[in-house]
């Protein structure tokens, strides 16, 4: 569409300068070539800035069109990102809480085995007959692996419900001062 209108302008102009011709066709002295080229070059003028026109409005057309798809093209990839992060925040939650049991089991393991031994040694006392040491090692084994079982109980739940993992930063973190890295 565009091609028909400069067709139509260049049509124009060259009707306009046919027309000047046929007008002054008598005899082409100095005279009446500048009586064409006056009016021919007023003419030339005009369809410039017609041409001009038509193709500022064509470049905003096009610059607006190319503006939308990318403000369309940049919401997906933004909706794309959130949902990556998400995807990985929620991944990384449940491997910090895989991690997590799996070492409060080896710590627990390790705790048992050695109330367990301490246990057996307050049994050997108890065998042996030193009753008094052997009971004392006996409850204070009983008690301090009552209480590692009610610290570790209310950690795990309180430590479960507090897991806030961020996988991606949107905002850039920023630089130490100076005196802050001279310390």
């Amino acid at each position: 569409m565009k091609l028909l209108q400069y067709f139509f302008g260049i049509v124009i102009a060259q009707i306009a300068i046919f027309s000047l011709v046929v007008l002054n066709s008598g005899s082409l002295k100095g005279e009446s070539l500048l009586r064409i080229a006056i009016p021919a070059l007023f003419i030339a003028l005009v369809i410039a800035f017609w041409f001009s026109s038509i193709a500022k409005h064509h470049s905003k057309d096009v610059v607006s069109k190319v503006k939308d798809e990318f403000a369309t093209e940049k919401e997906k990839i933004q909706a794309n990102a959130e949902r990556e992060k998400e995807r990985v925040r929620k991944q990384a939650q449940k491997e910090i809480r895989n991690e997590t049991t799996k070492a409060h089991a080896k710590a627990n393991f390790k705790v048992g085995a050695s109330f367990a031994g301490v246990l057996g040694v307050g049994a050997l006392f108890v065998m042996a007959q030193m009753m008094t040491a052997g009971l004392l090692v006996i409850s204070t084994a009983v008690g301090g692996m009552g209480g590692y079982y009610l610290r570790s109980k209310r950690a795990k739940t309180l430590e479960l419900t507090s897991i806030d993992v961020k996988a991606i930063e949107t905002k850039p973190k920023k630089a130490k001062k100076l005196d802050q890295l001279d310390a």
